[in-house]
């Protein structure tokens, strides 16, 4: 379930236009729409043009790091039908994704 809403989020940002929009859109205008979807953005590159100068060649690698946290949940009910006023989650603390760069020019 994590995964697949992972995946659905990242299909958001790639979503544009396709595999077409990364060669559209600036590594900048990439990267601010990933880390504006909440990832920390890890680059690698080829070559030593300056990032607005390269081209996307790959975004791969989403990962989630996740905790489990006590959700205040009043409406919560345990197996025996009593209200036991919460819940454990898993919650998102941080999560990564790697963008690749062509930066030969």
């Amino acid at each position: 379930m994590r995964t697949a809403l992972l995946l659905a989020g990242v299909g958001v940002v790639l979503a544009h236009a396709g595999p077409a929009a990364a060669d559209q859109q600036s590594p900048w205008e990439v990267i601010e729409q990933l880390e504006l979807a909440g990832y920390y953005v890890n680059i690698d590159r080829i070559g030593n043009a300056p990032i607005g100068e390269c081209t996307v060649t790959d975004i791969r690698n989403p990962q989630q790091q996740t905790e489990l946290a006590y959700a205040d949940d009043p409406g919560h009910h345990d197996r025996r039908g009593h209200d036991d006023g919460g819940r454990v989650v898993d919650v998102v603390v941080r999560q990564s994704i790697s963008v690749s760069l062509d930066c030969t020019g």
